[in-house]
């Protein structure tokens, strides 16, 4: 039986743009917020990171960060899309599963104007990128981290929802961080490669103020999704 919607679900309108007093403040909330418990396959993730390109945040970390960030939500549409098949005789269900396919899609994407924004700023600023440690050993996290989000989805939704939270959380808490210590981004300006797409923000500091609020609007999305009831 062919499964038909009445209408295409929207696309979600995404995390919203923060004003710069807004962002302070984000940026505030972050700081005065402690870091969630990291699990051990968050830490995972985290460790050769660190070990690769530094604890301290930098524009070429945050490069490397994006590649992964976007694996979980790739994983969950592909999910989505076999539950979909599945619970295809009711539609309701079916429905509700294929409007987490289209949020997971919006995700992805928010992600990779983040990674866009993320590789402008390395090649701005002249950093040099090898192809080993650049783009192999990103891709290698990435592709452990899709494998784990996916069979995580497979015996416990809530499982891989708790781990994407654990890596939006540090992800916001880097970028928030990365801002505090360099007062100097306050007065570098947006270059506004993606202006049309991501908007424009009055300097660098701003632009990854949001971010980072991005990543606390994904990892609250997750945490939500962890009291939701279980589709199988």
């Amino acid at each position: 039986m062919t499964l038909t919607l009445d209408h295409r679900p929207e696309a979600p309108a995404g995390p919203p743009k923060l004003r710069h007093d807004e962002l302070l403040r984000a940026q505030r909330d972050t700081l005065a917020t402690p870091r969630m418990r990291y699990s051990l396959l968050a830490r995972m993730l985290f460790k050769p990171v660190d070990l690769l390109y530094g604890r301290a945040g930098s524009y070429t970390k945050f490069a490397m960060l994006e590649i992964i960030a976007r694996v979980p939500y790739q994983a969950w549409e592909r999910m989505g899309y076999w539950l979909v098949h599945r619970h295809a005789r009711q539609s309701a269900l079916a429905r509700r599963v294929f409007e987490r396919i289209v949020e997971a899609r919006s995700d992805q994407d928010n992600e990779q104007w983040h990674l866009l924004i993320m590789q402008d700023l390395v090649q701005r600023s002249g950093h040099r990128q090898t192809w080993l440690l650049h783009k192999a050993a990103p891709w290698a996290i990435a592709f452990f981290y899709y494998h784990v989000s996916w069979l995580l989805f497979l015996v416990r939704p809530d499982w891989s929802y708790r781990l994407n939270a654990e890596f939006e959380d540090h992800a916001e808490h880097e970028y928030m961080a990365f801002v505090a210590a360099d007062p100097d981004l306050e007065f570098m300006p947006d270059p506004g490669a993606y202006a049309a797409e991501y908007g424009r923000y009055r300097s660098v500091a701003d632009l990854l103020r949001q971010i980072g609020h991005d990543e606390r609007v994904h990892k609250l999305d997750s945490l939500e999704k962890m009291r939701e009831p279980r589709v199988r």
